[in-house]
């Protein structure tokens, strides 16, 4: 999953947000010192791991991956997490009971609140993030052909994310179909962390 489902499953738990966001500018494990990060952040990096692990292995991912590693190659799998986004995206509304606007502009808030609880890295994606409004164009095609193109300048070697909108628009009902039997699961998969992993008191 990408950054509009982590921030999704991570809310309203604030400790949770934070480590879900940051979780890939942490490397080994967050509870090192050198990290100094508290408890409650350390929570959010090991739900994104989780969400990340859970999703990575899922037989229905494998099946959409299957159609675009032809493209992709070993980039099927990031190219993927942005389509979930995509239709997390458009139906928002129905799965959270609240428009993608406000969710998007009540995160964006949040994170410009708690700037200084991010390490640089992560503060500089969430500044592009918001200046060009990545999470609210998601719900558009062209907003993930964006998105996609500049995971494509980013990659180490070349990954065809710049053509793979291609692959979304061609099996745009049937990937579709695929995240309505799977979403469901990782938010049960996310309610089972949270109560086997309660916050810390």
């Amino acid at each position: 999953m990408n950054i509009l489902a982590h921030a999704y499953l991570s809310g309203p738990d604030e400790g949770l947000i934070i480590g879900n966001f940051i979780a890939d500018f942490i490397k080994g494990n967050p509870a090192h010192p050198r990290h100094g990060l508290s408890p409650e952040i350390q929570r959010g990096i090991w739900l994104h791991r989780q969400i990340d692990q859970f999703t990575d292995h899922h037989p229905i991912i494998e099946e959409m991956r299957i159609v675009v590693r032809p493209r992709c190659h070993k980039y099927a799998g990031p190219a993927i997490d942005v389509f979930l986004d995509h239709f997390l995206a458009r139906r928002f509304s129905e799965i959270a009971n609240q428009s993608l606007a406000d969710f998007v502009s009540g995160f964006y808030d949040f994170l410009k609140s708690h700037r200084n609880q991010l390490p640089d890295a992560a503060r500089r994606m969430a500044g592009y993030m918001m200046q060009h409004d990545w999470l609210l164009n998601y719900q558009f095609l062209e907003g993930i052909d964006r998105s996609l193109k500049g995971m494509a300048r980013r990659t180490a070697f070349p990954s065809n994310l710049d053509t793979a909108i291609e692959d979304l628009k061609d099996n745009y009902t049937s990937f579709g179909a695929y995240f309505d039997r799977f979403f469901p699961e990782l938010e049960q998969e996310v309610w089972i962390f949270r109560a086997t992993h309660p916050p810390v008191r």
